[in-house]
């Protein structure tokens, strides 16, 4: 969720019983930066007082995409020795999987790492690299994502990783993301082999959350078919109601967004460098398939709330039909 999920939103699920995670923009991709909101956070966090912190880290050079950039703009080092220093309980990566030495140094300070992968054959890099826990992420979910869908996606990775121990000595558990908006979702997730979720979009919802008054009405007013993946604005598959935007549509009739990124540049980078594009053309559509199921605003405690009481109700009358059969 990027810098949408700033402190308030990660106090107010953690607080709830669930698990916040910071995610990092521009303005917190610096030590300093990151620093400061953990502080921040820590002011409303009650005990135990668990957060993550969530990095984009995509592979760059090599066989990777041309439009790959380092997000944390060489800071990766001094970003990991704030999370160690400042008590982070979970690192979290995503678009690429995390160098060992990363792995390795937040292990030794007692710090799990989960790797976001959006399709099975990511899962055996992810292991290599001796994440703890792997996040199956399928194509519904907001921002960047694959191409597989969730259900498809949740058991193969589940199969991938049974029998797998990780650093702390547990099975490495797996946790459902894309789509997931309510309880139904969970215990579908549960149903597949999850250990547990990942929710996104359900959160921009939220009086917690860094959306603006723009990004809320349209998560609140979109369907489910207004949101579509375009390359356009980071230069690799990421989700939003990119079509509520004059700016999108005059790059989609112009053919020429997939001939700039094969060449390595990102036309939306190149038009914020140049002063022909505004960030809201991005920060205000990013949402996932989920939003056809969201129709107010609700506090995030209330959410995670729902979402537990939702799942518990599911897989009880689930057992109740079962035991009749």
């Amino acid at each position: 969720m990027g810098p949408i999920s700033g402190h308030e939103i990660v106090a107010a699920v953690s607080n709830a019983g669930g698990f916040g995670t910071l995610g990092l923009g521009a303005g917190h991709m610096v030590p300093a930066g990151l620093r400061k909101e953990i502080r921040l956070l820590k002011e409303s966090l009650k005990p135990p007082g668990k957060f993550g912190v969530d990095i984009l880290i995509p592979q760059v050079g090599g066989s990777a995409r041309k439009t790959n950039h380092d997000y944390t703009g060489g800071n990766l080092a001094g970003l990991v020795d704030v999370m160690i220093e400042e008590g982070c309980s979970l690192f979290v990566c995503a678009v690429g999987v995390p160098p060992k030495w990363v792995v390795d140094k937040l292990h030794s300070a007692g710090i799990p790492v989960m790797n976001m992968v959006g399709a099975p054959h990511h899962v055996p890099k992810a292991l290599d690299m001796g994440v703890d826990m792997v996040c199956a992420q399928g194509t519904e979910a907001g921002g960047h994502t694959g191409t597989v869908a969730t259900i498809p996606l949740v058991p193969q990775v589940v199969d991938l990783v049974r029998g797998r121990t990780n650093f702390f000595g547990k099975q490495v558990p797996v946790v459902a993301a894309g789509g997931i908006f309510d309880g139904r979702g969970l215990a579908a997730a549960l149903s597949l082999g999850a250990s547990g979720i990942w929710v996104g979009t359900r959160f921009l919802a939220t009086p917690e959350c860094n959306t603006s008054p723009v990004h809320r009405k349209k998560v609140l007013s979109a369907k489910s078919s207004d949101v579509y993946q375009t390359i356009l604005y980071t230069g690799r598959p990421c989700r939003g109601v990119w079509g509520t935007e004059e700016y999108t549509k005059k790059w989609e009739e112009s053919g020429q967004i997939d001939e700039m990124c094969k060449k390595g540049v990102v036309p939306f980078e190149r038009d914020i460098r140049k002063g022909q594009a505004h960030y809201y053309y991005f920060n205000n559509n990013i949402m996932g398939q989920a939003v056809g199921g969201i129709h107010e605003i609700k506090p995030a405690a209330d959410v995670v709330e729902e979402i537990v009481d939702g799942a518990l109700e599911v897989l009880d009358r689930s057992t109740k039909l079962v035991a009749r059969l």
